[in-house]
C-alpha cells in the first residue's frame, strides 16, 4: 500500500501480525508529519506493533518529524512493541544525533538489521 502527498512518501509493507516496515521517503517536516503519523497509528491499531521505518530515502527532516518519532515510539512501547529506525540518511542520522533521538530509538544500518532488532524484542 502506498500514500502519496506532496514532498512525503509511504509505502507500508506488513511483514507478520505485529511487525511492519515503512517506507518513508521525501521530507518529513511540518507539512507532512501528520501524514507518517496516521499510518503509525494505523499499523498499531491493526496490532503491529514492531515498526521499522526505514528512511533511506528520507532528505530532510525537521522538528516535526522529529516529534512524530519520539511519538510513535512511545505508542509503540506502550502496547508493548517498539519502533526501529533503519538506514536513515546521513543528514538525517546527524539530525538525530545531535538531538538526542539517537539515544533513545538507536538507528539501524538497513531494515534487515532493524528487522532482526525487533525479532530479537518478541
Amino acid at each position: 500500500m502506498s500514500d502519496q502527498q506532496p514532498n512525503l512518501q509511504v509505502d507500508v509493507e506488513v511483514r507478520d501480525a505485529r511487525t511492519a516496515v515503512l517506507a518513508v521517503g521525501g521530507e518529513l517536516d511540518m507539512e507532512t508529519a501528520d501524514r507518517l503519523d496516521h499510518h503509525v497509528r494505523e499499523q498499531l491499531g491493526r496490532g503491529r506493533h514492531r515498526l521499522v521505518l526505514d528512511l533511506s530515502g528520507l532528505g530532510f527532516m525537521d522538528s516535526s518529524g522529529l516529534n512524530v518519532l519520539i511519538r510513535s515510539v512511545h505508542r509503540a512501547r506502550e502496547h508493548g512493541g517498539d519502533l526501529y529506525l533503519a538506514a536513515p540518511t546521513p543528514a538525517v542520522r546527524r539530525i538525530l544525533e545531535i538531538t538526542g533521538v539517537a539515544t533513545t530509538i538507536p538507528p539501524h544500518d538497513g531494515v534487515a538489521e532493524a528487522l532482526a532488532a525487533a525479532d530479537g524484542g518478541r
